[in-house]
């Protein structure tokens, strides 16, 4: 593989947290080889984002950042996005298809901004409370919209990786609701069952 073909997958080194995880379980499944990046979150990472923004790697220090076929990606819903499309896979064949990935992980998006603030400032009854409950029983209406344990039915999509990896994160933070919805449940399963990721998420 040449560089210009190479996978380097750039994120911080606290384990399966964030906003790079679902990138990393969606480049194992379509079996994308990638060599891993990570950096520490620690006094270094001020002059680590400063390095990164040097070298082209992300435009204002952020990641996680995907270098791909010889173009700099960042931003982690539009990276999945990107290689759903280059692949012409996880994004459904319909308008309506991808109108609904679009709309799903657009929730994700404003859940996820909760749950950074929640780990930022500390523990907040809302976010625990109100707002995660909120979101599940949400995202959980579309997924039993379809009868496959996917968001659009069999067929897997890149939204699909984002929302596991929002039952995961809330999982290792312990801000998950006592009860998720059925179609959740179902979809849960059927996703830490699939051939390429059932190592990986037994790992813990």
């Amino acid at each position: 593989m040449s560089n210009k073909d190479s996978v380097v997958y750039h994120y911080l080194a606290i384990g399966k947290l964030g906003r790079g995880e679902p990138i990393k379980l969606f480049m194992k499944d379509a079996g994308i080889e990638f060599e891993e990046r990570l950096y520490a979150r620690d006094d270094t990472w001020p002059a680590t984002k400063e390095k990164l923004i040097k070298q082209g790697l992300s435009r204002n220090g952020q990641v996680p950042s995907l270098q791909y076929k010889g173009h700099v990606l960042t931003n982690h819903i539009p990276i999945l996005r990107y290689l759903s499309r280059d692949l012409g896979q996880y994004d459904g064949q319909t308008s309506e298809d991808k109108y609904l990935t679009d709309l799903v992980s657009d929730i994700y998006v404003d859940w996820r901004a909760q749950w950074v603030r929640n780990l930022k400032e500390g523990p907040r009854a809302e976010y625990k409370e109100t707002i995660t409950s909120q979101y599940y029983d949400l995202i959980g209406k579309y997924y039993a919209d379809r009868e496959g344990p996917y968001l659009l039915g069999d067929e897997i999509s890149y939204t699909d990786f984002a929302v596991y990896v929002s039952i995961d994160n809330d999982a290792r933070t312990k801000t998950l609701p006592a009860k998720l919805p059925e179609s959740l449940l179902k979809f849960k399963a059927a996703f830490e069952a699939r051939p390429k990721l059932v190592e990986y998420i037994k790992q813990g």
